[in-house]
Formats: C-alpha cells, sequence, structure tokens
C-alpha cells in the first residue's frame, strides 16, 4: 500500500526493555491465542498512534522464551495524514509507553532516524549479559527478586581463572558451527567475538546480609552479529540439574538469536566447574560439530540479557542518535 496524498510518513528508532519470563520471546507471534511476543504489546500500543498504515517493528535483535533486554532497538513507520506534522520522537515514546499494556515493557527512547535506515542490518555491536549465582543450593535460597533473573548453581566456586582462560578462545574470527543447533538454515556460521569477559557482579541488593553465600557472575559477550535463528533445540534437563543445571539440546525445537551465548556460557560453565579444560573450550570450537556431548549443553534463558545494540556514528546511548528536525507542531498529541 503507497503513502496516502499529502501524508507523511516517519520512521523511528526506538530503545525499549523487557523482563522475557512472560514472553515467547520478542518477535509478535501471529495466529496464536497462548503464546504472545513482546512485540505484540508494542504493536497494540501503536495503534493509537492511528497512522495510515498500521505500524509494524523491526526489530534488530531477536531474543527467545524468557531472555531479557535492558535495551532492544526497533525501527518504525507512521504515515500521519494529511497535514498531520510527524510526532516528535519523545511524543512517540510516551506515547507508546502509556498505552502498553504489560508492566514488564518499557520504551527508553525514540529517535528520527532517515527512511532508509534498517534496525537490525545497521547495527554495528551487540552485548550480551549472562548473569550467574554460585552457592545456591536449593532454589528456595535465591531471592524472589532474583528468580527468573540468573542461572543459580549449586556449587559454591568456579575456577574464573580458568574461565577466563577458555574465553580466549573464543576471541576472533572463527566457524561458530559447534554452538548452533543441528540442522540451521544459516548460510554462514563464521562470525567475529569481538569480548568475552568473565568478571564478578559486586553484588545483588536483593541478597541479604545473612545469604552472603551467594556470589553472583557476569559474562558479556560482544560482537556484530550472533547465529540467528537457530533450529532444532527442544531443551530437556541434564542429570541432577534441576532448577540450576544446564539444559541438553535435542530435536524439533526452535530458537532464535541467543543460542550461541547460552551454549558458550554453559561451556566456560563447565570449564569453571571442571567439567572440561580450558584447552578442550578450543577443540569444541575447531571441532564444528554442533552434536558433540559437551557443547550440546545449554544455559537458562532466564540468565540472558541482551544489554545493548549499538549503530555507527549514532553512539552506545540512545540519548547521543542525533534527532531530526521535528519542524513545527512536533510536540502534538497522538488523537
Amino acid at each position: 500500500m503507497g503513502p496516502a496524498s499529502g501524508s507523511v510518513t516517519a520512521r523511528y528508532l526506538v530503545y525499549f526493555q523487557y523482563l522475557g519470563t512472560d514472553f515467547n520471546g520478542v518477535a509478535a507471534v501471529r495466529g496464536s491465542q497462548r503464546a504472545v511476543g513482546v512485540l505484540n504489546y508494542l504493536e497494540e500500543a501503536a495503534k493509537r498512534l492511528n497512522s495510515v498504515v498500521p505500524v509494524r517493528f523491526t526489530i534488530s535483535s531477536r531474543t527467545d522464551a524468557g531472555v531479557h533486554a535492558l535495551s532492544n532497538a526497533a525501527h518504525l513507520d507512521v504515515q500521519r495524514r494529511s497535514g498531520q506534522p510527524p510526532f516528535s520522537p519523545e511524543v512517540l515514546a510516551e506515547a507508546l509507553n502509556a498505552h502498553v499494556r504489560h508492566p514488564a515493557i518499557r520504551v527508553l527512547q525514540a529517535f528520527r532516524v532517515p527512511s532508509d535506515f534498517h534496525a537490525r542490518h545497521a547495527a554495528t555491536s551487540r552485548t550480551y549479559l549472562y548473569r550467574l549465582v554460585t552457592g545456591c543450593h536449593r532454589p528456595d535460597q535465591l531471592s524472589v527478586f532474583e528468580r527468573n533473573r540468573c542461572w543459580p548453581l549449586r556449587a559454591d566456586c568456579l575456577d574464573v581463572d580458568a574461565m577466563q582462560e577458555a574465553a580466549q578462545h573464543l576471541l576472533g574470527t572463527h566457524d561458530f558451527r559447534a554452538f548452533q543447533s543441528a540442522g540451521s538454515p544459516t548460510t554462514s556460521s563464521v562470525r567475529t567475538l569481538r569480548r568475552a569477559s568473565v568478571s564478578p557482579d559486586p553484588g545483588s541488593p536483593f541478597v541479604l546480609a545473612q545469604e552472603k553465600r551467594l556470589h553472583f557472575w557476569n559474562l558479556e559477550f560482544e560482537s556484530r552479529s550472533f547465529l540467528y535463528r537457530q533450529v532444532g533445540s527442544a531443551l530437556s534437563h541434564l542429570d541432577g540439574g534441576g532448577s540450576g543445571g544446564a539444559l541438553r539440546a535435542g530435536p524439533n525445537g526452535s530458537l532464535g538469536l541467543g543460542l550461541q551465548v547460552r551454549r558458550m556460557t554453559a561451556v566456560l560453565v563447565a570449564v569453571g566447574l571442571g567439567a572440561l579444560r580450558p584447552a578442550q573450550v578450543k577443540v569444541i570450537l575447531e571441532s564444528r560439530d554442533p552434536l558433540g556431548r559437551h557443547q550440546a549443553r545449554v544455559a537458562p534463558a532466564h540468565g540472558l540479557f541482551l544489554k545493548s545494540v549499538l549503530y555507527e556514528n549514532l553512539g552506545g546511548n540512545p540519548a547521543c542518535v542525533q534527532q531530526e528536525s521535528q519542524g513545527p507542531g512536533g510536540r502534538e498529541t497522538p488523537d
């Protein structure tokens, strides 16, 4: 459907965050009454903008069910009727927040971008954060405020030096086929991992003084892109896994962006627990075999956060994006 005569179409880049616990991933789910994605709620809120053409969000990074985002991004077009100026980015963000009907979704900021800007293709960096906690021998030992926001491990400690040594084998440009699902339709599994770090977290503010046995750890991975839309990974717990165990991939499931990070995390945790040697991570990577015994492990989705998505010339913070001139009437409120 082409633009209506005299109408104005504006493209926006929107940064948003969400707790993924209640969602079947970030992508909108079509034709299902039981599953819902984050974008189902955002697109419903966008109806209140009264765009001539229905608003659709094109996301930068697809996340799986249960995965969270501190900052994801998407672009969208809003076509206003003849004589109506484009919404200012501030009004657009305020309107989406006012009408989104889920408390676990928040629009951070919106910006005008050129009409040919693409949120996924233009991204130059994506960073994922994975949170671990050690010393959690039973599920009820973890604060209710941290549940579904980290991977609780029964072990009291991790060999972090060994994990850091193992992470070095993942840095650089490699074929990461060993960390994707068997049967993936991805045309190329070569990616460049710019950063892989393991560091102690200063501590959760939700941990009480008598719970100091719990120690939190952060794993961060940065790349321009990670393996996308891996197929074939229905998950089941490993022996003895329970709520704190890694998962093992099996056939006939579907997972999106972030599975590569969860597989790499599981392998690094295995190193930290002494189940693997750091040098074995290089062997796993070079095997290019997604069905190997160790690389079939997948860290639980609920410990993973998409931390940031960056764009060239737009800065690392949403506030650095250069806004286009809004013209007169830029603060007009949606009908």
